[in-house]
């Protein structure tokens, strides 16, 4: 095992449970600013080696934000994995204090990596983000219910809903354009990202908010990240097809639609797509190839500052 403290949180909306050490004493504290700020202090001075907590619907942000402005390494992990492996460890019954307890050990084990979290103007982008994504899958359900309805008088409540939905849809989305266009590093990257033929407004909009490493990391760390980067699943003689899995899904539903839009339109992407079309790939297969090779090029701009050119396109 590694040396060090490895702080565990199970975090719930009204507490935290919170491990210090997979062994140690298990403390709960409330979930509010000024006991985060506390357990904050507390934490800064036995200066753990990491402080990590799962994802829990949205509950954790708050928590991972103060943590982090406090200085401490904190990683927000994958529900999934931490109960893969409390379930290899042999731990099946489920409780606050000892998921607590796994979180930490899981940290101590695994060692996950600090991920930069994103200031509170960041955080705000990536709420309006969340909230466009949340009003244009009403939008959808609405239309679709529209499409079905015979009865006039649900159709005109319908399609009441439908413009309301519409224009709370345009003053989202022209606020987060009026933040980004207030922040010049913003800015100047969302026109980087915009300069690739087939990456648009939104796609940009995304990447800026939920992709900070683009510029910053290797092309084989961000697919990773992004959820396209291909697992072998071998055995032996036996050797299946290799899937992806994971990884940031916003992220990598826009980069789909750019992948989309790429393999029609960049003067690059589209006869690559065409190529593996042509050796038998099926389509699925080749966009999530597309979206690779788009993410090498798009990481290489943001890094060198330099905008879209079809003779430079290649990834490094």
């Amino acid at each position: 095992m590694a040396d060090g403290l490895y702080i565990g949180i199970d975090v719930s909306k009204d507490s935290l449970e919170v491990a210090f050490g997979c062994d140690g004493e298990v403390r709960q504290v409330a979930n509010a600013d000024r006991a985060i700020l506390a357990l904050a202090a507390e934490l800064k001075a036995r200066g753990p080696q990491l402080v990590v907590m799962e994802a829990s619907g949205g509950y954790e942000r708050i928590v991972a934000a103060l943590l982090w402005e406090a200085q401490l390494p904190v990683v927000v992990a994958n529900p999934s994995q931490v109960r893969d492996f409390a379930k290899g460890m042999g731990q099946y019954a489920k409780t606050d204090r000892q998921d607590a307890r796994i979180i930490a050990r899981w940290a101590e084990v695994k060692q996950p990596l600090v991920r930069q979290l994103p200031d509170a103007q960041g955080r705000e982008l990536s709420e309006l983000l969340t909230r466009r994504r949340q009003l244009l899958e009403m939008l959808v359900a609405e239309r679709q219910r529209l499409s079905q309805t015979v009865s006039q008088l649900i159709r005109k409540e319908l399609n009441a809903s439908i413009g309301s939905l519409e224009r709370r849809l345009q003053k989202i989305e022209a606020e987060i354009e009026q933040r980004i266009r207030k922040s010049d590093l913003w800015n100047r990257r969302r026109e980087l990202l915009e300069s690739v033929p087939g990456v648009g407004k939104l796609t940009s909009f995304m990447l800026v908010a939920e992709l900070p490493e683009l510029g910053t990391s290797d092309r084989r760390h961000l697919a990773s990240l992004v959820g396209v980067a291909p697992y072998p699943r071998d055995s032996g003689k036996w050797h299946r097809p290799r899937l992806t899995h994971g990884g940031r899904a916003a992220v990598r539903s826009a980069l789909y639609m750019a992948a989309l839009s790429a393999s029609r339109c960049n003067p690059v992407l589209a006869p690559f797509y065409q190529r593996l079309l042509s050796r038998g790939a099926a389509k699925k297969q080749a966009l999530v190839a597309v979206i690779r090779r788009l993410l090498g090029i798009l990481n290489a701009i943001v890094r060198d500052r330099i905008p879209w050119r079809s003779s430079c396109a290649v990834p490094t």
